[in-house]
């Protein structure tokens, strides 16, 4: 009985053993990897598509499947066919939370592109951190984004496509005091908004640095529709510039409103206006006397930028903004990475975008820095009537 006993005993614990070790192979795979089964490679994209910040989204996943239509035309990726799989944060940070959770949990993507905002951006980083999913950001320009603010040490899954704000901080306060000859300026904030509160920060900062005076700092909320109160009061203070780092649809109702109050003063802001609902919004005829710094311009010569724009368009029927180019970027970029890797886990992925030298992008040769930030410049435009006109190019 005891010998019987015994071997029993030791059959279950081999059994045992062997569960494990199949169960502990499961739970790696699911931590970047688990999203290549079958035929397809599943890539997320965690976007605005509802919200205040909806039309960043629609643009940047419609770029995204043409950057992936294009790969599966040639055959797809590692012998699959690029399989894109969307997701709503509702332009909130926890949704995106939430999001990037259900992407990595329940889709199994292998990496995640987006999102095209700063607050939802960062949203989405402990989630990416915790599962090992390689994520290239759009257009979240925030330094935290990829670099943890307390310990400085750089976030290993998380890259961007995009300029970071202390860099176009000092190309809008360098424009607004050599270009514009101000001397004094107010900012209008998004008090809960992280792109709005960094790039006011950046701005101000480089602003003082040259000579100039931040007369006040005035504040909204998006979501907010009368501004008249505030532009009164900025109005009294006749600053030399309005500084307005915020998104397009707050923006464009200030534009308006400050125009038709006759505040004539310059308006300039960053990469958050960029929208074709800005127009829209504020009104061509008060888009004059308005600037902004951005990642594209249509109208930019380039060759590969005129192939892009006419792609898009002819797909899309409308004109591509600066969201919809660095989400094909980060697309481009991303699969090119897991490419190189020739394989689907995180680390792997990572390891090959680290590796990564002078990737010809459309919005210049990309490589990756120390903090996963790409080295590009940045391009001031100016409104008239409503058209973009470009002022030039700023190399970092």
């Amino acid at each position: 009985m005891k010998k019987g006993l015994l071997a029993i005993l030791a059959l279950l614990m081999v059994l045992s053993l062997v569960v494990a070790g199949c169960g502990g192979q499961q739970a790696q795979q699911s931590q970047g990897g688990g999203g290549s089964s079958g035929d397809t490679i599943k890539i997320g994209a965690n976007f605005e598509l509802t919200g205040t910040m909806a039309a960043y989204g629609r643009t940047s996943v419609n770029a995204i499947k043409m950057a992936a239509d294009e790969w599966n035309a040639k055959g797809g990726l590692l012998g699959k066919q690029i399989e894109v799989v969307e997701a709503d944060n509702k332009s909130l940070p926890d949704e995106s939370t939430n999001a990037a959770t259900r992407l990595v949990t329940q889709d199994k993507v292998v990496a995640i592109i987006g999102t095209s905002a700063s607050t939802t951006t960062l949203g989405m980083v402990p989630v990416v951190q915790q599962y090992k999913i390689p994520t290239i950001a759009t257009t979240a320009t925030n330094p935290d984004v990829t670099v943890d603010p307390k310990s400085q040490e750089t976030y290993k899954y998380m890259f961007r496509a995009c300029f970071i704000d202390p860099f176009q901080g000092v190309v809008g306060a360098n424009f607004a005091y050599n270009d514009l000859g101000a001397r004094t300026a107010v900012l209008y904030i998004d008090e809960k908004d992280a792109f709005s509160i960094g790039l006011a920060k950046f701005f101000k900062e480089n602003f003082e640095k040259l000579g100039g005076k931040i007369l006040s700092e005035e504040h909204y909320v998006a979501g907010d529709q009368d501004f008249r109160s505030t532009l009164t009061k900025i109005q009294s203070m006749n600053p030399d510039v309005i500084y307005e780092p915020g998104h397009y649809q707050e923006t464009g109702m200030i534009i308006k409103q400050a125009r038709e109050m006759g505040i004539t003063t310059p308006i300039v802001g960053g990469d958050g206006w960029d929208s074709p609902d800005l127009v829209k919004i504020a009104g061509a005829e008060n888009m004059n006397n308005v600037f902004m710094s951005n990642h594209f311009i249509p109208s930019d010569p380039d060759p590969k930028i005129q192939n892009f724009v006419k792609a898009y368009k002819d797909k899309f029927g409308e004109m591509p903004d600066a969201k919809a180019v660095l989400a094909y970027e980060a697309a481009n970029i991303m699969f090119t990475g897991i490419k190189n890797a020739n394989s689907t886990n995180g680390d792997d992925i990572v390891a090959a975008l680290e590796g990564l030298k002078d990737y010809p992008g459309l919005t210049g040769n990309i490589t990756f820095d120390k903090q996963h930030n790409p080295v590009k410049p940045a391009i001031i435009i100016e409104f008239k009537n409503g058209e973009q006109v470009m002022r030039g190019r700023v190399n970092p």
